[in-house]
């Protein structure tokens, strides 16, 4: 039987929002335009296809101006840099988002080139070198939007950061690396898991605050995880094997029926077993992921406000 609290991301991304929308009449007033947010995307991914779409929806709903611009799955880097430079020229474009994962044609390396050709002024995500730089030194404007809007949720929930052993499970550029420096900053003490970590579930058990961003349905399960603890489920993975969402979920659950009526559905990295131990968790989805769009419309009004002064 679930005993632990559901952590309300939903709910947090729309008090955010609604904190956005009279620095946006302002910064209207004061520019005698509305902030821009230059989004691109390359390739013919669905799940990017359809996170821009809800980018966009969530823009234009508070009255940021988008300029989405879309190249082919064939595209080169080359052609996408081009694409970043004219949007860095652009003055009525404050922000700029590259959306990943770019086409694997591109190369292993080319989400990183792309990055470091966006002006670090207008780098919504603060994927670029500089910005990384500046994440890491505790002097950011621009952080990476997940791992904010994580710490949002935290100190919304009152869960307490300081002095917390936070475990944090994957370790990309995206999620994993900055997250671990917000918490850092916010004084925690912190410990990254990844593929080669010996004895997982005795590392993650130990955590006060579990986050895990892998993409590995149903990774985390009760013996992972510290009773009481929070546990933070980053993962959206889209499932489409009816054995799978059995298997995690169990035959009287409803994905099924989603499942079947959709054809997919999204799971996290948290198994609802953990539900029983756990003192905290997010959803999935509801979780995360409203804020992490609240987080990019933020930061796109931060970047307006700042390139104003």
């Amino acid at each position: 039987m679930s005993s632990a609290k559901t952590l309300d991301g939903k709910g947090a991304g729309e008090a955010i929002r609604e904190l956005l929308r009279p620095r946006i009449a302002a910064f209207r007033v004061a520019s005698g335009r509305s902030p821009g947010l230059g989004i691109l995307l390359a390739g013919n991914d669905g799940g990017s296809q359809i996170y821009v779409r809800n980018k966009v929806h969530a823009c234009e709903e508070l009255g940021i101006v988008v300029d989405l611009r879309r190249l082919s799955e064939d595209s080169t880097v080359e052609q996408v840099t081009s694409v970043v430079n004219s949007l860095n020229r652009d003055e009525s474009i404050d922000a700029i988002l590259v959306q990943s994962p770019l086409p694997a044609g591109m190369g292993a390396e080319a989400e990183k080139e792309v990055f470091n050709v966006i002006d670090p002024g207008k780098d919504v995500d603060g994927f670029c070198a500089v910005n990384v730089g500046r994440l890491a030194q505790n002097r950011s404007t621009l952080a990476p939007a997940t791992p904010s809007g994580i710490i949002e949720l935290l100190d919304r929930s009152k869960i307490q950061i300081q002095g917390a052993h936070a475990v944090i499970i994957g370790r990309s550029d995206i999620v994993g690396k900055p997250m671990a420096m917000l918490m850092l900053h916010r004084h925690a003490t912190v410990t990254i898991c990844h593929s080669r970590t010996q004895d997982l579930a005795m590392v993650t058990s130990r955590a006060d605050i579990l986050i895990s961003a892998v993409g590995h349905p149903g990774l985390v399960i009760p013996k992972f995880v510290k009773p009481g603890s929070t546990v933070i489920d980053v993962g959206t993975t889209r499932v489409t094997d009816r054995r799978q969402v059995s298997a995690i979920f169990g035959e009287e659950s409803p994905r099924l029926e989603v499942l079947d009526r959709r054809g997919a559905v999204v799971v996290g990295d948290v198994h609802p077993g953990v539900a029983s131990v756990a003192g905290a968790v997010t959803p999935v989805p509801g979780g995360v992921g409203p804020l992490t769009i609240a987080m990019l419309l933020s930061n796109t009004v931060k970047a307006a406000e700042t390139r104003l002064t």
